[in-house]
């Protein structure tokens, strides 16, 4: 008889343990969304809307500043991933995130607040850009991505580069970017890309390929991010030599290779470790 109490008793603790992680998981995909969607929200709101205590919504978002999807500021939050009108990366982020998310970690602890920085529209740029956004830093960009993001801080200062915005990455190109890098001088550009070979790096558009060599131009050193996955391949048009990088941040999927390749280029290797993440985190980039 005791022991059936008991295994009633475990049961019904399961059952409820099981229905808690699951309400606890559906809230904070709600709470994401509704912090992407509006770029801002206050904590009453969010306390409203969602229909819990003001101590539950601040334990959640706790969960989504670690995960650098929000950050909370006086009387509430706004969000560090990308909002529902500029969802550039919406698709793009699905294909080896863990991996950008992996290298972007890692790349991050290469820069020291104050420093003066480059960024191009890439999607690895992007989850760098994320790791970087609540540091006091100067940040030159020619993405409409990351310029919102960067806008939502208080302690970057943010340079716009303008030009011709291509449609589908949300950055500007052309003539007009180009002469404004020109007149620029930054410490450090960050640069994705689409390929590399044994003859240098790789992205699949021409005006594209122009801007980021001008950018290349006006910094002191160059760090390209990119997943394993991109070396070994080549795309339309070559960005420049392998030499011509100062840093290749990737993770550490690279192969033996071509990690002997890139060292004997001249070039610094950064491979990122493994990142853990939760489970809530893995199905909210389903």
């Amino acid at each position: 008889m005791e022991n059936n109490r008991i295994l009633d008793w475990i049961l019904s603790f399961r059952r409820k343990f099981v229905s808690t992680a699951i309400n606890t998981d559906e809230r904070r995909l709600r709470l994401r969304e509704l912090i992407r969607q509006r770029g801002f929200v206050s904590i009453p709101d969010l306390r409203s809307t969602l229909e819990v205590s003001e101590s539950t919504i601040r334990r959640d978002l706790d969960v989504l500043e670690s995960e650098g999807e929000a950050k909370r500021t006086h009387g509430g939050v706004f969000t560090t991933g990308p909002t529902a009108s500029l969802g550039v990366f919406e698709t793009r982020r699905v294909g080896q995130w863990e991996k950008k998310h992996q290298v972007a970690l890692a790349a991050a602890e290469l820069f020291e607040n104050h420093d003066t920085i480059l960024l191009d529209g890439g999607s690895t740029t992007y989850e760098l850009a994320r790791q970087l956004v609540n540091r006091p830093l100067q940040v030159v960009t020619n993405s409409l991505p990351l310029a919102n993001l960067f806008s939502t801080s208080d302690q970057a200062d943010l340079v716009l580069l303008g030009g011709y915005v291509h449609n589908r990455t949300g950055v500007a190109l052309g003539p007009y970017a180009n002469e404004m890098l020109s007149s620029l001088n930054v410490q450090t550009a960050v640069l994705s890309i689409a390929g590399a070979d044994g003859r240098g790096y790789y992205n699949s558009n021409l005006l594209l390929v122009e801007t980021e060599r001008a950018m290349m131009k006006a910094a002191d050193r160059t760090i390209v991010v990119a997943d394993s996955s991109k070396f070994g391949k080549s795309s339309l048009s070559r960005l420049g030599s392998l030499e011509d990088v100062s840093i290749v941040v990737t993770d550490d999927d690279l192969d033996e290779q071509w990690q002997v390749l890139l060292n004997e280029a001249g070039v610094e290797l950064v491979l990122a470790p493994p990142v853990v993440t939760t489970p809530s985190h893995r199905e909210a980039r389903k």
